[in-house]
């Protein structure tokens, strides 16, 4: 069976997910599964999919007894590939499945890294990725009172099992998610006033 269309897997996760914030989020682990996969000379849309759709059962679900179980029997049900579902299964630490593929791994090292990028970005003067800097969001990772609910050690757990320095991992996911700020709510204001 062909890999499921992105339209379709929108749709998807639009059933399951009403809240925008982890409508945001979906997108923003997209975008940089996407960036990665051409990094590493794999399926972009494949990977793609497995961003979109890694916690599309969790605002439902949010049990570590029922997410990402109940989302992975869905897209069994559904026809996705198996190396999508183990992807997603993998990316919480607490279901037991080893981070092996490389998709498995990047996968869980930008996860919470795109919510951590996020935070940045809204505490910044015009509330933009574009204003967010390498340096400011490896000096906000080591203040524990920002962001708290982001597990720093996913953060660099997953640049070490990616094999990237962990400054060099933060500047190509911010590098993904600032290519398509606008569509995250984060992009560039528009100029306001009467001229």
């Amino acid at each position: 069976m062909s890999l499921p269309s992105r339209q379709e897997a929108w749709g998807l996760l639009k059933q399951h997910t009403q809240g925008d914030g982890l409508l945001k989020h979906a997108q923003a682990v997209e975008l940089a599964m996407r960036a990665y996969a051409l990094k590493l000379g794999e399926d972009p849309e494949l990977w793609g999919l497995a961003g979109l759709l890694h916690d599309f059962d969790y605002e439902a679900h949010p049990s570590a007894q029922e997410h990402p179980y109940f989302g992975s029997n869905v897209l069994r049900a559904a026809g996705y590939p198996e190396a999508l579902i183990r992807a997603i299964l993998s990316h919480a630490p607490y279901t037991g499945v080893e981070r092996i593929t490389p998709m498995e791994k990047a996968l869980f090292a930008v996860d919470e890294l795109c919510g951590f990028l996020v935070a940045c970005a809204l505490v910044q003067p015009g509330r933009c990725l574009s204003e967010v800097k390498v340096a400011s969001v490896l000096k906000k990772l080591k203040d524990k009172h920002f962001a708290r609910g982001v597990d720093r050690e996913h953060i660099f757990s997953g640049a070490r099992a990616l094999e990237v320095d962990l400054g060099e991992h933060i500047a190509f996911v911010l590098q993904a998610l600032q290519r398509s700020a606008a569509s995250l709510g984060l992009g560039e204001s528009a100029p306001t006033g009467s001229g």
